[in-house]
């Protein structure tokens, strides 16, 4: 985890072959939130990315590096003292050249506040 103590997993179900769904509860007073922004916290864009791929990392047991993001719209902002708990749902796809393919949409409630798609690039360690 980049951010200690930034979430944690409360639920992680798999729905089907490559489906799964995701629970999460964000830290609302994590350090990140004092300076995004002081007063009216907004969770940033690229903690999510990361969140997202450190879950992958988890599902898939693999190292991975982003290789590209597409489609990142961003429908709501979170505000982390409103909506703490978050709802992911990932379809992830393995790819014969070492390549594992995203496509996410992140809720609080019954809201979409994220949509993306990305591509990571497995790592050999």
């Amino acid at each position: 985890m980049v951010l200690k103590d930034f979430y944690k997993v409360l639920s992680e179900e798999k729905t089907s072959d490559s489906k799964y769904t995701i629970t999460i509860l964000v830290n609302e007073k994590h350090e990140v939130f004092k300076g995004h922004f002081p007063g009216n916290p907004i969770m940033p864009g690229v903690c999510m990315i990361q969140i997202i791929k450190e879950l992958t990392e988890k599902i898939t047991e693999s190292t991975l590096m982003i290789q590209t993001l597409a489609n990142v719209k961003f429908m709501a902002l979170i505000n982390p003292e409103n909506n703490p708990e978050l709802r992911l749902e990932l379809d992830i796809t393995r790819t014969e050249d070492n390549l594992v393919k995203v496509k996410n949409t992140t809720y609080f409630n019954e809201t979409v506040a994220l949509k993306l798609s990305n591509v990571y690039k497995k790592l050999e360690l």
